[in-house]
């Protein structure tokens, strides 16, 4: 009998395949057609008896019929190693933690030096544009690693080191705000993410567009050097409905929002992704922060880092409400 693969926005036929074979078998031959190791295959579409089946179970047990369309997960082994394995760059131990960062120096935003870097980020820099703005949307800028995704743990495929609630928080907050994604990667590295995370074609949500380390722009603190950080006003630049009122960055690193102070919020970081997914609930409890300060005209009026004290406050004052 034939069969058609469905992966990756292509369709793949096999032909002249036996109902004697195995699943496993016809995990070979689909990776003859597309590289995608056996191990990192998810068959979707395929029943046995309502129970779950295994390599070792014969195509002829299985609900698969001549002709049959079977959707195919999976990742190639090159790009698999790429998104589980972060890039050198990133590994290196020359990046600082930055837990003491002062707040006196949230005074560089607005030194000239790097405001003329980022009019350069403005003119030059091109964003990996997704989906168009929306009229009337609120901004949020997500970065990646650690953020929504565990990059240093290991893993047979990407969904093992997503963040718990990711797709659920996307779509909650989706009908209000656009939905950037910046990490301090490249852009292959970036797209490759949000394929294998599922986050490219979401019917519940879509992202606006990416940005990668070549929109950031290095700046001088006296206690730690030079550091890497992005500029929000790269994008209110680039997007000029877009500005610190109506704008809020999630990341798990203090730095990244040096030149933005007031619309940074840090995130804590996931990490050990397989001890802590049962009990990570970050994004959950954000995006309900997320739709209570949609009554806010100006963001810069809230302070982030408080945002657990302003969920408990209004739930507080919903139940005198209530009363």
């Amino acid at each position: 009998m034939n069969l058609v693969i469905k992966w990756n926005g292509k369709e793949y036929l096999l032909e002249d395949i036996s109902e004697q074979i195995t699943v496993l078998r016809l995990k070979e031959i689909i990776y003859e057609k597309t590289k995608v190791n056996p191990i990192h295959q998810k068959l979707l579409g395929i029943n046995f008896k309502g129970k779950p089946f295994t390599d070792d179970t014969k195509l002829c047990l299985l609900s698969v019929k001549p002709g049959m369309k079977i959707m195919m997960m999976g990742t190639q082994e090159d790009i698999l190693s790429t998104i589980i394995s972060p890039p050198i760059e990133v590994t290196e131990t020359n990046v600082i933690d930055d837990f003491d960062i002062e707040e006196e120096e949230v005074l560089i935003q607005n030194r000239a030096e790097y405001l003329a870097k980022i009019q350069k980020r403005v003119d030059s820099y091109k964003v990996y544009e997704v989906n168009p703005p929306r009229p009337g949307k609120r901004l949020l800028v997500l970065d990646i690693d650690y953020t929504i995704f565990d990059h240093r743990s290991s893993a047979e495929n990407g969904f093992q080191l997503m963040r718990p609630y990711l797709h659920e928080f996307l779509a909650a907050v989706y009908p209000w705000y656009d939905i950037v994604i910046w990490s301090a990667t490249g852009m292959k590295w970036i797209k490759a993410k949000m394929e294998e995370l599922g986050m490219m074609n979401n019917d519940n949500y879509k992202l606006m567009f990416f940005m990668d380390s070549g929109a950031m722009i290095t700046i001088h603190t006296e206690k730690y050097g030079l550091i890497e950080t992005k500029p929000l006003g790269v994008i209110w630049g680039m997007y000029p409905q877009y500005s610190c009122k109506n704008t809020i960055m999630f990341d798990d690193l203090r730095r990244n929002f040096l030149m933005n102070p007031s619309s940074g919020l840090k995130i804590r970081p996931f990490q050990n992704a397989h001890q802590n997914r049962s009990t990570d609930c970050e994004l959950l409890h954000l995006s309900n922060y997320l739709l209570q300060i949609l009554d806010v005209d100006d963001f810069t009026t809230l302070r982030h880092s408080r945002w657990e004290r302003y969920i408990e406050k209004h739930a507080n004052l919903e139940k005198k409400d209530n009363k």
